[in-house]
């Protein structure tokens, strides 16, 4: 019994390290697609366009980084003090990328578009790594 009870404690541990892997790689896929798409808009575009592409990709990949810190500081001691201090960093952070926003509109109105491509580069980064979890899941259960 206690055998399985470490292979259980093994598997779990494997997994853990697989997600935490997934979770360091993101930001740096982020950050290269929003590359990419920035070099690749230079052909079509002016190069502060394509600036504002790749430091969208930049704001995302920094942004995806806090949120998971702070979510993995915040949510292991289940406390009253820990969900405030928690409400109270995603509503700060809220207004940073607000403030962020509101800023490039009003210097920058004609390149927002650029920023929140660049910015959206997370969404189809998330649907690879989601594509390749469920290719391994599969793939584990035949």
């Amino acid at each position: 019994m206690s055998n399985q009870n470490s292979k259980k404690k093994k598997g779990a541990g494997s997994s853990f390290s697989e997600e935490e892997k997934i979770l360091r790689r993101i930001p740096i896929e982020i950050l290269i697609l929003s590359l990419i798409i920035a070099l690749a808009s230079l052909t079509i575009f002016d190069p502060l366009t394509a600036l504002f592409i790749f430091a969208g990709g930049a704001f995302s990949a920094l942004s995806f980084t806090w949120l998971k810190q702070t979510i993995s500081k915040f949510l292991l001691p289940v406390k009253k003090k820990a969900l405030r201090s928690a409400l109270a960093f995603y509503s700060i952070r809220l207004v940073l990328i607000l403030g962020i926003f509101f800023i490039i509109i009003f210097f920058f109105s004609r390149k927002i578009l650029a920023f929140v491509g660049g910015f959206s580069t997370i969404v189809p980064v998330f649907m690879v790594e989601a594509i390749i979890a469920l290719s391994k899941m599969k793939k584990w259960k035949d």
